[in-house]
């Protein structure tokens, strides 16, 4: 892709992971650059024949007009939100990027590592959802693990206190 940056945001369509992504977006991207949206799903039993496929290597880049397509998300078993597609739409057009999505099923420590050396990433952003000492202890901090399992420079945007 020569001097085109593959910068990829870890989204799960909630408020922390649009702040990552707005981050990313006002931040980081510049012309011409792909963001790469990386969903992960939960592992289990799919009706779909090739997300049974797609489980060990994640699905292909979606591209933006079939991330905008309720009908092509509801395959994959996932459903972006309003104000996510807001923000992609409105980067791709002024930020003239290149917006695509890449869905992994399995934990998202393990797929967002994993998605890093397979797209190949230049660089991660991740949401944290700002959990306190135990519960981080008790339930894993994956932007933690993240950034000390990543071979790429990885950033971490702090939710906002409410």
């Amino acid at each position: 892709m020569g001097d085109t940056r593959r910068i990829g945001i870890a989204v799960d369509f909630s408020v922390g992971s649009r702040a990552a992504l707005k981050w990313a977006i006002d931040n980081v991207a510049r012309k011409g650059d792909h963001l790469i949206l990386i969903n992960t799903r939960p592992e289990g039993q799919y009706e779909e024949a090739e997300v049974q496929l797609w489980e060990a290597t994640g699905s292909p880049m979606i591209p933006l007009n079939e991330l905008c397509d309720p009908t092509i998300m509801k395959k994959y078993g996932t459903k972006p939100d309003p104000d996510t597609l807001d923000l992609v739409k409105s980067a791709a057009s002024q930020k003239e990027v290149v917006i695509l999505l890449k869905i992994f099923w399995g934990d998202p420590r393990d797929k967002l590592c994993e998605a890093i050396d397979n797209i190949p990433l230049d660089h991660l952003v991740v949401g944290n959802r700002g959990l306190g000492k135990l519960k981080r202890v008790i339930m894993g901090s994956v932007s933690n693990y993240v950034v000390n399992q990543s071979t790429c420079p990885v950033t971490v945007v702090k939710q906002a206190e409410a």
